[in-house]
């Protein structure tokens, strides 16, 4: 195990009714002006926008709104959103969704606590090291998706325009002091959603999982616990979008497949998510959905480097490959996972997905490795990038 240090500080209002103790929150950690921060119109519709707004007023926070925030979130609403924080002087930032509201908050939270300053905090072409976060609003979190895991997480995601660079920041500054985990929230959700959020902490999980370092006991048993848990409550939530245990055991599993419990003391990989966002910056497709793609790609690319690593994961996630060799085992369990991933209605090829193998070339170009590797279980350059890709076409 490699030596680590780990500081995980938010505070997890989970159960039902919580969105009521908001206001209560985040005047608890430090806000007393907040930026409020969401997406479509489903929080409005729903009434949840409204009942977060009378928690903020029953807590003496003062606020102001910023809606709009897209799937794949643009560069454009965070500068909007710098220039109102700043304007307004928030000291609080405060989204309500799931993980493409949660990470332009916290770009927002960056620029606002750095005069307007954020998109260098964000690897882009001419960024080659990504510097250290000085400063950011703190940040809570009422979450609506089970997904991203960004309500726990020092990561945010953002699709840098007017390039569709998919990019991303990290820091301990950017943990959010609080989430709001309300299983009931997710219940109107599509299907298909919840199959990407499925498919993202997953995902999660195995960028973790798949490593080289060894003697990792713990953090091997906690993944696979995450891993079977999700695969177990996803045929109950398919099948009864209500089933509240289902859903509450589905939230938290995304939190804990990434807020690194999962994850100290080890290498961890990360090249399926690298590659994936070439995919949801160029298609706007969700990132669940590309995961879906990829993923088992890369497993199919990858799995002779450890197949017993591949080996354990079938037997111990999916059940299979038991009384096999271990290069047997780890196909099976990759053929379990793909299986999994078409039980939830995901795509598995790009032709599935709406991708194009005429844009292969492109993908691998802006995802601009500049003559480094990528991933840490087996670093790729980008002849394999490209054979991963291929490998999507099915």
């Amino acid at each position: 195990m490699i030596d680590f240090d780990y500081w995980a500080p938010t505070y997890i209002a989970f159960g039902r009714d919580k969105e009521s103790r908001t206001g209560e929150l985040v005047r608890r950690f430090g806000g007393s002006r907040a930026l409020l921060h969401y997406g479509g119109g489903s929080a409005v519709r729903s009434g949840l926008i409204g009942r977060v707004e009378a928690s903020l007023v029953e807590a003496g926070v003062e606020f102001v709104e910023l809606g709009g925030v897209k799937p794949n979130p643009r560069s454009s609403l965070v500068e909007e959103g710098v220039r109102l924080a700043l304007a307004e002087k928030v000291d609080f930032m405060l989204a309500v969704g799931g993980g493409s509201v949660i990470d332009s908050a916290k770009a927002i939270a960056i620029g606002a606590a750095n005069g307007g300053e954020w998109r260098k905090f964000y690897v882009g072409r001419e960024v080659k090291v990504r510097p250290t976060i000085p400063a950011a609003l703190p940040v809570g979190v009422v979450l609506t998706i089970a997904a991203a895991g960004s309500e726990g997480s020092t990561n945010s995601i953002i699709n840098l325009e007017p390039g569709n660079l998919k990019r991303g920041a990290g820091g301990d500054v950017l943990r959010p002091r609080f989430a709001v985990m309300n299983p009931e929230l997710t219940m109107s959700l599509p299907p298909f959603q919840t199959a990407c959020g499925m498919a993202d902490m997953f995902a999660h999980l195995c960028e973790r999982y798949f490593t080289p370092t060894v003697d990792v006991t713990l953090s091997d048993n906690l993944c696979e616990a995450v891993m079977r848990t999700i695969v177990e409550e996803s045929a109950k939530v398919m099948a009864d979008p209500s089933d509240y245990q289902a859903r509450a055991n589905i939230m938290w599993a995304g939190t804990l497949a990434h807020n690194d419990v999962c994850g100290v003391g080890r290498v961890q990989d990360w090249a399926s998510h690298g590659i994936e966002h070439e995919l949801s910056a160029l298609y706007d497709c969700a990132h669940g959905a590309g995961l879906a793609v990829v993923m088992p790609a890369w497993m199919t690319y990858v799995y002779k480097t450890d197949p017993a690593r591949f080996a354990r994961f079938a037997r111990n996630v999916f059940g299979v490959g038991r009384g096999e060799d271990d290069g047997a085992a780890a196909l099976a369990g990759i053929a379990a996972f793909r299986a999994w991933l078409k039980s939830l209605g995901l795509p598995l090829t790009f032709a599935e997905l709406g991708a194009k193998e005429e844009d292969i070339p492109l993908m691998v170009r802006t995802l601009n490795l500049g003559g480094n590797t990528l991933g840490g279980f087996r670093p790729l350059a980008e002849d394999d990038v490209t054979a991963i890709f291929r490998l999507c076409l099915g």
